[in-house]
């Protein structure tokens, strides 16, 4: 299986639970991985035999822009538009990490992770 990574995608959003969350919002990183058999794409050197990674972002730019409580919950989003716009993908991660979470202690930061391949439901 080969694989497209998109790393440090950075956004403004308004996730969380608090109100000033919501309010204010918060930074948020996002990297992705797409995995698919890219055998064509580097065959024919066609675009369209390949997952575009500019289209990716636009759509988890799409999907961050609305608010949810949960990481969980935005990871999801962004994984379910994958999986539909895309059916070459084969199975992929999705990580979203808060690096300034409003927590009254120094953290570098806390994120969701999640993976999935084809034969998940």
């Amino acid at each position: 299986m080969d694989s497209i990574e998109i790393s440090g995608l950075r956004f403004h959003s308004r996730h969380g639970v608090l109100p000033q969350e919501t309010l204010v919002g918060n930074d948020f990183i996002v990297d992705l991985r797409l995995d698919f058999d890219a055998a064509e794409a580097m065959r024919t050197d066609s675009l369209g035999a390949t997952i575009n990674y500019a289209e990716v972002i636009a759509a988890t730019a799409e999907e961050m822009s609305e608010a949810s409580q949960l990481l969980e919950h935005v990871a999801f989003r962004i994984r379910e538009r994958l999986r539909r716009d895309y059916p070459r993908l084969r199975g992929g991660m999705i990580r979203i990490a808060k690096p300034a979470p409003p927590i009254p202690c120094q953290l570098e930061g806390v994120a969701f992770r999640t993976e999935w391949h084809d034969t998940d439901a």
